[in-house]
This record gives C-alpha cells, structure tokens and sequence, in this order.
C-alpha cells in the first residue's frame, strides 16, 4: 500500500478528520486530478465534471476537520480514487 493509498483511505474512514496533516489533504486532492489555486492562506481546488469548488485553510500544520469531511464526501459523491 503507497503513501497515496494510505492516505485515502485515512479520508475514507472519517476517523481521525482532526489529525489530518494539511499536506496531506492537499496532496491527495492533486493526485485525483483537482487544479490547486493558491491565494494567501487560502488553497482553492477545482476540477472538470465537479461542481464544487473546495476552499481549504490550513490550521498549523493539520486540516480543519470539516474540511477533511468535505474531501471525503466529494471523494465518495463523484467516486474518485478506487
């Protein structure tokens, strides 16, 4: 299992959305094919046939924990990654 797989499957499971690393979240996000626009702390994600657009912010080092729940249920709704 790669670090990629790892990952996801730690979003997936919604078990730790508080222990989330932010460059994490970030790098899953453009391994799945999101265009990353960066625009101060703000880290703004979109991709072609998803409607939403995720705006994530950094909390030091980790994710928020709502914004780790929005990735998976994107990640679920659109059935991206498996």
């Amino acid at each position: 299992m790669g670090k990629l797989d790892k990952i996801l499957t730690i979003i997936l499971s919604g078990a730790s959305d508080n222990n989330i690393p932010f460059s994490d979240l970030r790098h899953i996000l453009k391994a799945l094919g999101f265009n990353e626009r960066i625009k101060g702390d703000h880290f703004i994600y979109s991709k072609i046939g998803v409607a939403e657009i995720i705006n994530l912010q950094p909390l030091g080092s980790k994710a928020k924990a709502y914004q780790a729940k929005q990735v998976r249920n994107l990640i679920l709704k659109y059935k991206l990654g498996r």
